[in-house]
């Protein structure tokens, strides 16, 4: 295959990297995306289709570490660790146990509070420009706890929402949580309600919207996997299947597949996969009125095209292990039960590898090699609800323009010297 030359080139066609793809060219670049698999062929196929900005806390809470381990000895419980993925795993899980401290923690709010607001900000322009409002469902998020004891436990965390300007609305009984949400298990005695929460209709098809638009434009995707990527003084070459590829600049967008490839340009970053499960059911399943959330439980029940996904939880294994489709069904029971009128028929399993750093921020930063080279990968479950703020810090690097927001929080150097 002969070199093809163009401005950019973006690894990776999953929301991210079609996010950063469709801005860079709405700047007038020429742009090619590569990917392995094709357009939303991974985590941004299956996952619930949420934009969760509300959602500002890290997994790394302070004191955390008392109750982790716990959770990662059951196989079926929301946070689980294969036993022989353990040792590989040990290095991310220091990490993480740095980032729950109280001054990581706070930085990583403050980083996180702000790529959230730019990330609204621009899908709200995104949605404009692609005159996709049909796709989005503004319906809200409802949260749901057993009693008043669950309910208590989460006051500092619903609290905190409040405090940083987001509307939270308290619900007490099952009257009021069913003017929300009908149908529900009456063990749910108290609730919270997220007005400004958005869904998108299917993600897959979200990202499909942007390819179109994209290639619309003139932009080209391929089926290519990249191997190496060779930053030079005044261009950037990729080593891949079907032969090389030039650009002037290079988006690493690859999700949890980024980390060899960013090793290979001397950085070795703390990048780990949350392999998520879930199942969808085809219309009629269920009356899904809100995006329900079942924070003790760790999965949540979403509207996916008239159907209901039922999915969630994290495990931590690679990308190498099968599924544990035990995981999915164990979801999908306790659903059951907490929905009693769910018709569980006809379902399709799926799992997906959402990248996840230690401190729940993504990687958007150039590379320590080359400002030719831009990462942007890492964002764990929040992939989609970034993916628009995301894409805008990644213009602002290949413009070498001043980003909105404080790019430092979110730089490949940040685990220098953490242990």
């Amino acid at each position: 295959m002969t070199e093809s030359d163009v401005d950019i080139i973006v690894i990776g066609a999953g929301v991210i990297g079609l996010s950063c793809a469709l801005t860079l060219q709405r700047e007038g670049f020429k742009v090619t995306v590569l990917d392995r698999k094709g357009v939303a062929a991974e985590a941004s196929q299956g996952n619930a289709g949420a934009f969760a900005f509300t959602e500002i806390e890290p997994l790394a809470t302070p004191g955390i570490m008392r109750k982790a381990p716990g959770w990662l000895l059951d196989p079926l419980g929301p946070l689980s660790l294969p036993l022989g993925y353990a040792f590989k795993f040990a290095p991310w899980m220091l990490r993480f146990w740095r980032a729950s401290w109280r001054d990581r923690y706070e930085q990583s709010i403050r980083a996180q509070t702000a790529l959230m607001q730019l990330s609204k900000e621009s899908l709200e322009e995104l949605i404009r420009f692609m005159q996709a409002e049909d796709m989005i469902q503004r319906e809200g998020q409802l949260q749901l706890y057993e009693g008043e004891a669950e309910f208590q436990a989460h006051q500092e965390s619903l609290l905190f929402k409040q405090s940083q300007g987001i509307e939270v609305q308290l619900l007490e009984g099952q009257a009021e949580i069913a003017s929300i949400q009908p149908g529900l298990d009456a063990r749910f005695t108290h609730a919270a309600f997220t007005p400004a929460w958005m869904n998108v209709c299917n993600p897959a098809s979200w990202v499909e919207r942007l390819a179109q638009h994209f290639q619309e434009a003139g932009g080209e995707i391929a089926l290519s996997n990249v191997t190496a990527i060779q930053p030079a003084a005044d261009k950037v070459t990729l080593i891949t299947e079907h032969g090389r590829r030039t650009a002037g600049k290079v988006i690493l967008a690859s999700g949890a597949w980024s980390k060899p490839l960013a090793r290979g340009l001397g950085d070795r970053l703390p990048l780990d996969t949350e392999r998520g499960y879930n199942t969808t059911l085809p219309a009629g399943a269920f009356d899904v009125k809100t995006h329900i959330t079942f924070p003790a439980h760790g999965f949540v029940v979403s509207r996916i095209d008239g159907g209901v996904r039922v999915g969630g939880a994290v495990e931590f294994g690679g990308l190498q292990r099968p599924p544990n489709y035990k995981r999915a069904q164990t979801l999908l029971n306790k659903a059951v039960a907490f929905l009693p009128g769910l018709d569980t028929r006809n379902g399709t399993q799926w799992m997906g590898f959402r990248p996840s750093m230690p401190d729940s921020l993504p990687v958007i930063s150039y590379a320590s090699q080359s400002d030719r080279v831009v990462y942007c990968f890492g964002h764990g479950h929040l992939g989609l609800t970034q993916s628009a703020g995301s894409a805008q810090l990644v213009k602002d690097l290949v413009l070498n323009h001043t980003p909105s927001i404080d790019p430092a929080p979110y730089s490949a150097k940040r685990f220098k010297g953490l242990f």
